[in-house]
């Protein structure tokens, strides 16, 4: 007989389990209609990667998970892809969630499974990597991925919740009754996975049908099927877990820090699906019971519309609300339109006759009944003192986060106080305060970005202009000291620019004298035009000694002397020279002429 221990705290509601855990599983009809949330686990909604108009096949990748905690999601049945769009989800807040809408087409045609038949032989990691591309999530309420759950390996002890502590609700009762042969097909492969060198299922004893099953089907494996205490929460995954090893798992530390890891029956059945029949997840059980006449388990394809599923059951008259989950941690349905999700393991139909009013909440007595009613040994009356007065720093401080929320303390508060409301309340605060806080310092990352790239980039601009600055005067340097190279030398006393203009015009001489001036040219030079040049030089020379002698006898300063009109010497010797060889042209042309006249 193996030892069992026990957990602080816990009640015993009514069980109500007979009502829906009577009659056998059976298969929800087809619906005509299917809208599947792209949000199927606690993580990010999936990204769609199929199109409207699209035509799909049974089990096809829809939606491809967006990060670590997000899951895919697969056609439940083969169709047409209808819409992309907001539709009613399954939520405490009644806000709607980006869904596909799938018209199914009837044929129920699949499409080319892929089992990993040589299981044994794969890794772990290969293991995970294919329940990634199944979506398989934790089908016990968390909906967390279970391929992340399988990362730790070797593990002490694999633990199987069979407990199913809530009232009302019998689906995992039911599957453990009829499919136990494939529940440990999926305890097998999840053990290879995690090198686990034990495995415990933990059954509540008010379940000794599931019990005896599971021990059949369990001992072809040598798994251990240990039947529990009747007491909620034991469905609870550190509440199991120190049952059945003593192991108390403390908040913010995960179970496989102590060689433990805890799946649900539900989980594991859903990965020997997807492992050795290729199926991904596109269906679960669901209780349907409470105020119904017809309670029952069926099993129904996720995106199934909550108002059929409830039509299956046939609802009382004087129904005024549906729960999706248990009396003790479920919520009230917004909209009964939304799709079926993942997480949806009971729908409990409420009536005044079987769930009266709550009668309205007085002030706390401070009897401490909820402090030992609590699972995990808080003080649930101050944690409410502090959520009220919205001190959430001091809540924190009295581990509001080790909270569960399984309801144990308003169930047994005389006071009727709504405890766990006010839990919730206080954690979604601080998870708000914290996506602001963290939207704050990604807002002020993004400005010290910004700035740092203004910097920057006028850092690069003056730069730019300094190289472009330095570069010129690099130019400039170099043409002042290549004029200075060809320049003549400079004589003191001369103007250099009189002295280029002197050196041009000699050289223009010299070119002259290298090479004559066509005959046809000399013409122009003849003795008329050299008597009136003569004769201008004479008139403008004694203009010249008549000014000079009007100014000595007033007594002011001579004229400098004439310097022919501005010609320097230089010009007067090249017009001379021009006037000698146009003066020998012209005799040598006369010559010629008077040679060829005949005689007379």
């Amino acid at each position: 007989m193996m030892p069992l221990f026990d957990f602080p705290g816990g009640i015993h509601p009514p069980e109500n389990k007979a009502q829906s855990s009577a009659a056998p599983i059976r298969q929800a009809p087809l619906p005509p209609q299917l809208h599947v949330a792209l949000r199927q686990s606690m993580g990010n909604a999936a990204r769609p990667c199929v199109a409207v108009g699209d035509r799909v096949a049974k089990g096809q990748l829809i939606a491809s998970a967006d990060g670590c905690l997000s899951a895919a999601v697969h056609a439940p049945t083969s169709g047409v892809i209808s819409a992309i769009a907001p539709q009613p989800f399954a939520h405490p807040s009644g806000l709607p969630e980006l869904a596909i809408t799938l018209d199914s087409d009837g044929e129920e045609r699949w499409i080319d499974r892929q089992p990993l038949h040589d299981w044994p032989q794969r890794s772990g990691a290969e293991i995970r990597d294919f329940l990634a591309q199944m979506g398989i999530v934790g089908l016990g309420g968390a909906v967390f991925p279970s391929h992340l759950k399988l990362g730790v390996s070797p593990l002490e002890t694999l633990v199987i919740n069979g407990a199913e502590c809530e009232p009302y609700i019998s689906c995992d009762d039911r599957l453990m009754r009829e499919r136990a042969d494939a529940i440990c097909d999926g305890i097998a492969v999840t053990r290879h996975a995690l090198q686990a060198r034990e495995v415990l299922i933990g059954i509540e004893d008010n379940k000794p049908q599931a019990i005896a099953a599971m021990q059949a089907a369990a001992a072809v494996h040598g798994f251990g099927v240990v039947a529990v205490p009747t007491k909620y929460p034991s469905g609870g995954a550190k509440q199991l877990i120190r049952l059945l090893t003593g192991k108390a798992i403390p908040h913010g530390v995960r179970a496989t820090e102590h060689g433990v890891q805890c799946f649900n029956v539900a989980t594991v059945y859903a990965i020997g699906r997807a492992v050795l029949h290729g199926e991904p997840l596109i269906s679960r059980i669901v209780t349907l019971t409470g105020a119904v006449d017809a309670a029952a388990n069926v099993e129904a394809l996720i995106g199934t519309p909550l108002a059929s599923l409830l039509a299956l059951a046939r609802p009382h008259r004087d129904s005024h609300e549906v729960v999706m989950g248990g009396p003790l941690m479920g919520f009230t349905l917004p909209d009964l339109a939304a799709g079926l999700t993942k997480a949806g393991n009971c729908l409990l139909v409420k009536s005044p006759a079987l769930f009266p009013p709550r009668p309205p909440a007085q002030p706390c007595i401070r009897c401490g009944d909820c402090a030992s009613a609590c699972p995990v040994s808080l003080q649930p009356m101050d944690l409410f003192w502090f959520a009220k007065a919205k001190n959430f720093d001091k809540a924190q401080q009295w581990q509001l986060f080790d909270c569960i929320e399984c309801g144990a303390c308003s169930y047994v508060c005389p006071s009727q106080i709504p405890l766990v409301d006010y839990y919730r309340f206080a954690k979604s605060e601080i998870w708000a305060a914290e996506r602001d806080k963290n939207a704050a310092n990604l807002a002020r990352q993004r400005h010290e970005f910004r700035q740092f790239r203004l910097q920057r980039d006028k850092a690069e601009k003056a730069q730019r202009l300094a190289d472009k600055a330095a570069q010129a005067a690099a130019r400039q340097a170099a043409s002042h000291s290549a004029a200075a190279n060809l320049a003549p030398d400079v004589v003191p006393g001369v103007d250099p620019k009189q002295a280029a203009i002197a050196a041009a015009m000699a050289r223009a001489a010299a070119q002259r004298e290298a090479a004559p001036l066509p005959e046809q040219h000399s013409s122009g030079l003849n003795d008329a035009k050299q008597a009136a040049i003569a004769a201008a030089m004479a008139r403008a020379a004694a203009r010249k000694s008549a000014d000079d002698e009007a100014k000595a006898a007033n007594g002011q300063p001579s004229s400098p002397p004439l310097q022919s009109s501005g010609l320097d010497d230089a010009k007067q010797a090249a017009i001379a020279a021009a006037m000698a060889r146009a003066a020998a042209r012209k005799a040598a042309a006369d010559q010629a002429r008077a040679n060829q006249q005949p005689d007379s």
